[in-house]
């Protein structure tokens, strides 16, 4: 089998440190591209889940997206599988076969369990023919009977130690006896091989010396008493259909393949980037390199030319449209749609793309309603994730950003799941509010996203509480990890929206440059906390007061 690109797997993902609502659209919306036929869709987040995010999916039983961390380009999103191998058990001659038949450059050997050995190609077998015809050196050859008999179409009359791989002098008798006998007894005959043709006299001596085996040529049978001596004396013999020529070079081909594949050649990492492995492909036997998971086992190769192919990967962008807010490398790849309920960011695309962004209160409304639109069913699981989601990023409905779409659509799914509103609400409130034995690091990373507004970049995260009175009491210790992130991103300013779920009003504490925090107008209840009453909406109530402050501030 030659090889073949890998099938492009398609991630639907949402942005970086990603809230209930992005992992719940991922999870949902790829769901239903499978179910319209899309197999390599696939589910994936971005960074870790927020406490509420896992209590939904373990309370439903239902898979969190798996974790890709980042799209920097990897050899997983390039290398050719269904690749053609060989096992490290066959011989030269079968090995040198696929190769020309399969018109490939290079060929993996693996050992019984699919674990990369080493690496066939036509300059390591070159390189090593030559050493071992070198007329200033005895020819031995490392091959079992079977392989030997298998390459050389031998008829086997006797046959000991099939199986046996080792090295073996090769002796051509084409010297008269007394040289021959000569030359043999400068060998340790169980170890040589001879080859003869029809002379008895030769054949007699070899098998009377015990040699490991004899090979006839020319179709030349052996006779009844030399076949029983030879029995006796534990000596194999093949009768080869060739010549003794022919015998002999095809006798190289009998060795198996590892005795001529380059061990020196190291596989790369499925997880490799294309930065570290494309010097290493320029220097490469053909250019080509063996491909293996974490534990070695052979995926595939991947050549020079691989890399400058489409990669195997296309990205569908849920909960997000703004590349700050993206996942690491996303330009690298294909967006082949984006679902979203966010303002208009920068993003553009070299092709065509479907576009839905709505302005509800959640992206899982609108994969709900795509689910309506093509017919199709949502599975009780898939159901209940979403009425979580949009549950979540409306406050259980109760945020700013709150739209008839969003609680018709949470009635339809409540209905689905047979669901209390209020009482899975109250649920996932109790669930995003702990915040016992967090560190600042982890709360403020949970949720954060980075904007570009008039030529400055910010970032806000939001966490939402029962009691803000907890935060304040830790204001040192999350004003400092806001200006570590501050200065480490070269921000404007870093904000954390603290959101009271039972008030509905939220705190915002910042960490800013000493001139823009200087004209920060807002209610300061204490340095570098501001009052933001009735704000509970970092999108639509928190985000047009920050543009206003910060156009101010680059207006000065």
């Amino acid at each position: 089998m030659g090889k073949t690109k890998q099938e492009k797997t398609i991630y639907v993902i949402g942005h970086r440190n990603p809230d209930t609502d992005s992992i719940v659209s991922a999870a949902a919306y790829a769901a239903l591209k499978r179910s319209q036929g899309a197999e390599n869709c696939r589910a994936a987040r971005a960074g870790k889940p927020t406490p509420q995010t896992e209590y939904i999916f373990n309370r439903f039983g239902v898979t969190l997206p798996e974790f890709v961390p980042d799209l920097v380009p990897k050899v997983a999103y390039h290398y050719q599988g269904d690749v053609d191998t060989i096992g490290e058990d066959t011989s030269l001659w079968e090995a040198m076969d696929r190769l020309e038949r399969n018109r490939t450059r290079v060929l993996p050997v693996v050992d019984k369990d699919g674990r990369y050995h080493s690496l066939l190609h036509y300059s390591a077998f070159a390189q090593k023919v030559l050493r071992m015809i070198n007329p200033k050196q005895k020819t031995v050859i490392q091959t079992s009977m079977n392989l030997l008999s298998a390459v050389l179409h031998t008829q086997a009359l006797v046959v000991h130690d099939a199986d046996t791989v080792k090295k073996s002098p090769v002796v051509i008798a084409a010297a008269e006896y007394k040289t021959f006998a000569e030359h043999l007894g400068a060998h340790i005959p169980e170890n040589t091989i001879v080859i003869v043709g029809d002379r008895e006299d030769i054949q007699s001596h070899a098998i009377e010396r015990g040699v490991r085996a004899l090979i006839i040529t020319n179709g030349t049978m052996l006779s009844k008493g030399l076949r029983d001596e030879a029995e006796r004396k534990g000596v194999s013999v093949l009768i080869s259909p060739y010549d003794t020529a022919s015998t002999a070079l095809l006798i190289i081909y009998s060795m198996p393949v590892t005795t001529m594949s380059n061990t020196v050649v190291q596989p790369v990492n499925r997880n490799d980037t294309v930065r570290k492995v494309a010097p290493l492909l320029a220097d490469a036997p053909g250019k080509t390199l063996p491909v293996v998971d974490d534990e070695g086992a052979l995926l595939g190769v991947i050549s020079e030319s691989d890399l400058y192919g489409e990669p195997n990967v296309d990205v569908i962008m849920v909960d997000h449209n703004e590349i700050s807010q993206a996942i690491e490398g996303i330009e690298n790849y294909r967006i082949l749609e984006i679902i979203d309920h966010h303002r208009l960011g920068t993003v553009s695309t070299r092709h065509p793309i479907t576009f839905i962004n709505k302005p509800v209160g959640a992206t899982s409304t609108i994969v709900t309603t795509l689910y309506q639109e093509h017919r199709i069913p949502i599975r009780p699981e898939i159901a209940s994730i979403l009425l979580c989601g949009i549950l979540a990023d409306t406050l259980v409905l109760q945020s700013a950003t709150t739209t008839d779409l969003d609680r018709s659509t949470a009635e339809y799914l409540a209905n689905i799941t047979n669901l209390d509103l209020e009482t899975l609400g109250r649920d996932l409130m109790t669930a995003a509010s702990n915040i016992a034995g967090r560190s600042a690091e982890e709360l403020i990373g949970q949720d954060l996203k980075v904007y570009d507004e008039a030529g400055f970049s910010f970032g806000v995260s939001q966490i939402e509480v029962e009691d803000p009175h907890h935060i304040l009491s830790r204001k040192a210790e999350f004003v400092d990890e806001l200006e570590r992130r501050r200065a480490r991103g070269g921000h404007l300013f870093s904000a954390l929206l603290v959101t009271d779920i039972t008030a509905l009003s939220s705190l915002l504490i910042v960490a800013a440059e000493g001139n823009f925090e200087q004209s920060v107008t807002l209610p300061r209840q204490e340095p570098s906390v501001y009052v933001l009453r009735d704000v509970v909406s970092r999108k639509k109530q928190l985000m047009p007061i920050l543009s206003e402050l910060i156009e101010k501030y680059g207006d000065r």
